[in-house]
C-alpha cells in the first residue's frame, strides 16, 4: 500500500466553494427548468448516468491506494464523501427522472432536475478538490 506524507493545503474552504458553486447551479437550473427555458432529455440523463457510473468505479478502485492520509491532517476523506455523495445523488436521481417523465413546467421535474443539476457539480468540483489536495502529497 503506497503511503503519501502529506503536506499538502487542501482546507475546507474548497469543499465549502464545491457545495456552494454547486447549490447555486442546482437552484439556477430547476428555475430554468420551471419556466420551461431549458428541458433534460434523456441522452443528457444516459450520458450523466454513464459518467457518474464510470466515475464512481473509478474511484473505488482508487480509494485503497490513498492508505492512511485521512489520519495525516490531509482533508482527503471529507472530499471522498462529497465526491462519493454527488455520484451517488447523480445515480439515483438520473435514474428517477429516466423513469418518470415529467411535464416541461412541472414543479417536481423542475426540483428534479435541480437536485440532479446540484450532484452533478458535487462530484465534479469535489474531483478538482481531490487534485488540488493530493498535488502536494508525494508518494513513499
Amino acid at each position: 500500500m503506497t503511503n503519501f506524507n502529506c503536506s499538502c493545503t487542501c482546507r475546507i474552504p474548497c469543499l465549502v466553494f464545491a457545495l456552494i458553486a454547486s447549490f447555486i447551479i442546482g437552484t439556477i437550473t430547476a428555475f430554468l427548468r420551471f419556466a420551461a427555458v431549458i428541458t433534460v432529455g434523456p441522452a443528457f440523463l444516459w450520458v450523466v448516468l454513464g459518467i457518474a457510473v464510470g466515475y464512481l468505479a473509478i474511484l473505488l478502485a482508487k480509494t485503497p491506494f490513498f492508505g492512511d492520509t485521512c489520519m495525516r491532517g490531509c482533508n482527503i476523506c471529507a472530499i471522498l464523501s462529497a465526491i462519493l455523495t454527488g455520484i451517488l445523488g447523480t445515480i439515483f436521481t438520473a435514474a428517477i427522472l429516466l423513469a418518470v417523465e415529467f411535464a416541461a413546467t412541472s414543479i417536481l421535474g423542475a426540483i428534479l432536475t435541480g437536485v440532479l443539476l446540484f450532484f452533478v457539480p458535487l462530484f465534479l468540483t469535489g474531483t478538482v478538490c481531490l487534485i488540488k489536495c493530493m498535488e502536494g502529497c508525494i508518494a513513499d
